[in-house]
């Protein structure tokens, strides 16, 4: 199992750790509900240092980003990220990803830990398409690179204490290279999973300790706490935002899955992977597609659960559930059937041969009144 170079704090202060995509990781040190809190109305650090980074660079990089993403690459500019995908080849998803622009020539991708070494194959299975060489125009750099996601609507005041530049009006997905806490060409983005605001800072590993004493150090006055895993989890559920394994995977198609915003059929975006296999669907009608639902009936929805219509015929599955310690309610997410999947439409979620009333509603949740 690997470790990250944050794992010996971790464990020194005392986080419950447990395997997490090959990685010895925090799921929480406090408790779940006060941490989840604590990035709402504050600030907490992640160590999100499992992610996969890989550079693509060169002069076919714009180019082989257009051809193998869902996403239209031609309208980033350097300072500028954008959240996209992978398409299979199959009609699934490889993996949803952020695209960061440096340049025409240069641009890192964030993928998820789990899907690291299989992104990592999917993108050099293009090389030879786009005339690149592995190792040279495609680099993956995940095992010398460390990343801490420092979240909450105080985490930016926190971290311009330690920034060389100004951050705090920076724009929701775009990023700066500047010097965090003496660390010089760090890089600093505001591409947040919570939906609470706040930042990422990518250093390399041997900066890691600088960077860690340093965020401690800034956020001291502002009760800033290390947050687990199963914090971010929730986060990011009472949000709405996926997560691959739970609700996206090589199974899944963007659209049905909501990710139409991020599929560009446009003329500047051009061919890409599965575009006609994407359009043969579109104009044929999604068969099923990825809700929110809120628990009308005392219970928590839970990954793999089947949803049903009122007669108990299965219309679905649920990918995630949770009871949201903002919204006070228990929220989830899942695959459902047309026509169940309309906003407002009711259905109802099996538990112990239960059948849990359900709304289907609009992500974010909203707190209960």
């Amino acid at each position: 199992m690997k470790e990250t170079a944050f794992t010996a704090k971790h464990i020194a202060l005392g986080a419950k750790m447990a395997p997490f995509a090959g990685y010895n990781m925090p799921i929480e040190y406090t408790g779940i509900n006060k941490e989840h809190t604590t990035v709402r109305e504050g600030v907490g650090v992640f160590d999100v240092s499992h992610m996969g980074e890989i550079f693509v660079y060169g002069p076919n990089a714009t180019g082989l980003l257009q051809y193998i993403t869902s996403n239209d690459v031609s309208v980033l500019f350097p300072g500028k990220a954008q959240y996209s995908c992978l398409p299979n080849g199959k009609g699934g998803i490889v993996d949803d990803i952020i695209v960061y622009c440096f340049g025409p020539e240069k641009y890192l991708l964030a993928v998820n830990a789990a899907n690291t070494d299989k992104d990592w194959n999917h993108i050099c299975s293009f090389a030879d398409k786009f005339g690149m060489t592995v190792g040279k125009e495609l680099v993956n750099a995940s095992d010398e690179l460390c990343q801490l996601a420092i979240q909450g609507p105080k985490a930016l005041e926190v971290m311009q204490k330690i920034c060389d530049r100004e951050i705090m009006s920076m724009d929701n997905y775009t990023f700066q290279e500047l010097t965090v806490a003496g660390i010089p060409n760090a890089i600093l983005a505001t591409t947040g999973y919570t939906g609470s605001g706040g930042c990422e800072v990518y250093v390399r590993n041997e900066d890691a300790d600088k960077l860690w004493a340093a965020v401690f150090e800034a956020g001291r006055d502002y009760g800033i706490a290390p947050i687990g895993l199963g914090a971010r989890d929730t986060l990011r559920l009472e949000m709405g935002y996926i997560l691959y394994g739970n609700d996206i995977d090589d199974t899944t198609s963007p659209l049905e899955a909501g990710l139409g915003w991020i599929t560009k059929f446009n003329d500047t975006k051009g061919d890409f992977v599965d575009r006609d296999r994407m359009l043969a669907l579109k104009a044929a009608g999604i068969p099923r597609k990825l809700v929110a639902f809120e628990l009308v009936d005392k219970g928590i929805a839970r990954h793999g659960y089947d949803i049903c219509d009122a007669e108990g015929n299965k219309i679905g599955h649920v990918t995630s559930g949770t009871m949201g310690p903002t919204v006070k309610k228990a929220v989830g997410m899942g695959y459902v059937n047309a026509p169940h999947y309309a906003v407002g439409s009711e259905i109802f979620i099996s538990v112990r041969d239960r059948l849990l009333k359900a709304t289907v509603v609009k992500a974010p949740f909203k707190a209960a009144e």
